[in-house]
């Protein structure tokens, strides 16, 4: 079983990278952030490629599948139930940026002790350690590497869940997978790791690869397909 996960920055930019990735990836599952689009405005190609099935949640601009407001929205592929996640970025209002997390905790602590495997995957906006953001990127106060963000962080893996990419490559420092766009800094790979696929320990346990496509697409952020053995 294969699942992708990519922040498209805007679904209509990219709809010929992103229908191209698709066709070559073939995902079983693939979760999109910050499409900025309206479900009308969402390219009818993309929704009706053979195979696929299309869910659209989220407001315009950055759309996800949890809205700590109102709901989360899962899919249940091949026994595995899959959340497709946008973190706000915090930088305009960072007290619901916490209150998003902690009801993503809440909801993941009843989820994952569930008996069906869990992945919730996409943009978090957290690097979860210094690792995780590149030397000449790295600031204590800078919002997506606070103390407070990756202490609850830590808090919504610590309910069984695994934080597949830094599992399987836990002293890789180069694995960044949004780039601000100046500088040339994705070219130099001068980066952080926001985006995430974290899974229940029993998935994880069949986990075959985690992988960031930093030569994928135009989008800031690449994107993050992980392979289990799954039927």
């Amino acid at each position: 079983m294969k699942i992708a996960t990519w922040n498209v920055n805007g679904i209509r930019a990219r709809q010929q990278q992103l229908a191209e990735w698709i066709a070559r990836e073939r995902p079983d599952v693939v979760c999109l952030q910050e499409i900025k689009a309206s479900s009308d405005q969402v390219p009818a190609a993309l929704c009706e490629m053979e195979g696929y099935w299309c869910y659209w949640h989220g407001a315009k601009g950055y759309s996800g599948s949890f809205d700590y407001e109102s709901r989360i929205v899962t899919a249940t592929v091949k026994g595995v139930e899959v959340a497709s996640v946008y973190v706000p970025n915090g930088g305009k209002d960072f007290p619901a940026k916490m209150r998003f997390l902690a009801a993503l905790e809440e909801w993941a602590s009843a989820h994952a002790s569930g008996a069906r495997p869990l992945v919730i995957c996409g943009d978090i906006n957290i690097a979860r350690a210094d690792i995780d953001v590149h030397p000449k990127e790295r600031k204590a106060t800078a919002i997506g590497q606070l103390p407070v963000e990756r202490e609850q962080l830590e808090r919504i893996l610590g309910h069984g869940l695994v934080d597949v990419g830094r599992a399987l490559e836990p002293e890789n420092d180069q694995m960044f997978t949004w780039w601000a766009p100046w500088c040339n800094l994705r070219q130099r790979n001068i980066g952080w790791r926001l985006d995430y696929v974290i899974a229940t320990r029993p998935l994880f346990d069949r986990v075959q690869s985690c992988v960031v496509q930093r030569d994928i697409g135009t989008s800031d952020h690449a994107p993050v397909v992980a392979s289990f053995g799954v039927e």
